[in-house]
């Protein structure tokens, strides 16, 4: 009956233990995808998958074996030293002593192996970390030559793991230690109160036969006990960071309900805008920048490496909010500034903000906005999914397959997806598409969502000559067929993607130094100009 008791009991456990994973997980994931960019800016890809995966399955362990061996064992313990007391009083609060003095050295162990267990954790994510790093670039250290580099990086962790690996085994064998110290005073003690007690006839032989064993049980239970308990401070520790992850509150973009405009005609204002990055507070990438495009226009966006530009796109996506800087010395600019805000001079001068169509980026609903602002980025990832999937993927509208070819044919991708071994089903995978193809998709992907606002970030960086020319017909189609409807911004380094735009905006150290079309900036015979020189000496 107790065998039947004890199964139905780690049945239910062991079920309990399954639900807490699946939600544990389901809620780490869901809480990590609603944080903010900056946030994955400081958390590498591999520490957050060792914590979804090794650190949650620790987790496990608590309910589905710890605490049912706990309680299993703290009630056996129970039942025993209540025997023994009600037995021989004086032999049982004996054997509590011992019992408490064991529980003491137990809580002590299992403090040790929480700090630990997280320990344990953090060395084997960061170990983790280098592994995935290496897998992804192993290209890049084939050919270099560093395989005995990266291993040494590998083995750096697995050292210190190994390290705290041995002061575990030590400190376990002081535990136990510990335990059979005690175990066998308990049975000295038995032995030699118990033969007085006998001699006394205060218990009889056989009375002191039941306490032997009994007392036996309580050790026991106690042992197991400290042994589990250490193993759930292992786990605890080792689930500390997940538990700390999932209680980071999300996005305040997506807690904000936010405006949703009857339509989005594409009047994109930069207002005074300032930004640093979060993990370089140090360094402002945009001061006080202003720029208006407006509906149905093609805005191009050059400058040297470093000058701003994809910030612009970063912020234009709401990937971060303008921070709008910290003004550390004063001049007469500044003090201008300060008067005219003190006066009221100008109050649409200091809303400090990014508008669309008239309203405060910040007031809109960002699934909203971002479902009607296509995106193309310089190295377009795509998922392991089929062709047709990836060109879907993100959609906000019902679309068939004929709207995914026509996408494709506006991108000029159909015909080499035709070739593919499947076609449109085709699985993605790294290594069956060359970056320029990623980035035809890619631009499909963008195209097939109809928006209003298009953002080409290097689109045509991994394209040939042939295939950027192409894309040009996409931005002459959107410059023609789409002039009320869509506001193109492409940032391009090859500057023969751009000369058709109608305006380029030339960008250095955060600001705007040029502006107006190929043109124009041509006879100014300023940075666009000499950029211009500069790739057509490069190509002769």
């Amino acid at each position: 009956m107790q065998v039947k008791i004890f199964g139905v009991r780690g049945c239910m456990f062991g079920i309990a233990n399954m639900i807490l994973v699946k939600r544990v997980r389901e809620r780490l994931y869901s809480t990590l995808l609603l944080q903010d960019i900056s946030f994955f800016d400081s958390e590498t890809v591999g520490d957050l998958t060792s914590r979804l995966g090794s650190d949650c399955q620790q987790v496990s362990r608590v309910i589905g074996n710890d605490l049912n061996l706990i309680l299993r064992n703290v009630l056996q313990g129970s039942g025993a030293l209540i025997y023994l007391l009600v037995l021989s009083l004086p032999l049982g609060l004996c054997v509590l002593g011992i019992s408490i003095s064991l529980s003491t050295i137990m809580l002590i162990y299992g403090q040790y192996q929480k700090k630990s267990a997280k320990l344990i954790q953090e060395f084997t994510a960061s170990a983790n970390n280098v592994a995935q790093e290496t897998f992804s670039l192993m290209r890049t250290v084939r050919v270099y030559g560093t395989e005995q580099q990266e291993l040494g990086r590998y083995e750096i962790w697995l050292e210190k793991l190994a390290g705290i690996s041995l002061r575990q085994s030590a400190a376990y064998g002081f535990w136990n230690f510990g335990f059979n110290t005690l175990y066998h005073s308990t049975q000295v003690i038995a032995v030699v109160i118990g033969g007085m007690s006998i001699l006394s006839g205060h218990i009889t032989a056989e009375q002191l036969t039941k306490f032997i064993l009994y007392s036996e049980w309580l050790i026991y239970s106690t042992w197991w006990v400290g042994d589990n308990l250490s193993n759930l401070m292992q786990s605890i520790g080792a689930s500390e960071k997940v538990f700390h992850l999932i209680d980071l509150s999300p996005s305040d973009q997506f807690t904000a309900k936010g405006l949703r405009l009857q339509k989005l005609i594409g009047r994109v204002e930069f207002v005074d805008v300032s930004f640093h990055y979060p993990s370089r507070p140090s360094l402002s990438v945009l001061q006080l920048f202003n720029l208006t495009a407006h509906p149905g226009e093609v805005v191009a966006i050059v400058g040297l490496s470093g000058s701003g530009k994809s910030t612009i796109v970063n912020l234009l996506l709401r990937l971060y909010e303008p921070t709008n800087g910290e003004v550390k010395h004063f001049s007469l600019n500044h003090i201008l500034l300060f008067f005219m805000l003190c006066t009221s001079l100008s109050r649409s001068y200091f809303q400090l903000q990014i508008l669309i169509d008239g309203h405060p980026m910040k007031s809109l609903n960002v699934r909203w906005l971002r479902e009607r602002v296509g995106y193309v980025g310089q190295e377009p990832r795509l998922f392991r999914m089929d062709v047709s999937s990836n060109i879907k993927y993100g959609c906000p509208r019902a679309v068939t397959q004929q709207d995914v070819e026509l996408a494709a044919k506006q991108a000029f991708a159909h015909d080499f997806i035709l070739a593919l071994p499947n076609g449109y089903q085709t699985i993605v995978d790294d290594d069956l598409l060359s970056g320029g193809q990623k980035q035809r998709i890619a631009i499909a992907r963008a195209i097939l969502r109809d928006p209003s606002i298009l953002i080409l970030d290097e689109a045509t960086s991994a394209l040939d000559a042939e295939s950027e020319h192409n894309v040009k017909g996409v931005l002459r189609a959107a410059k023609s067929e789409l002039q009320t409807k869509r506001t193109v911004f492409v940032i391009a380094h090859r500057l023969s993607t751009i000369q058709s735009a109608d305006r380029i905006i030339v960008m250095d150290s955060g600001k705007i130094v040029e502006m107006g079309d190929h043109t124009e900036l041509l006879m100014k015979d300023g940075l666009y100009a000499r950029l211009i020189r500069r790739q057509a000496d490069a190509v002769a």
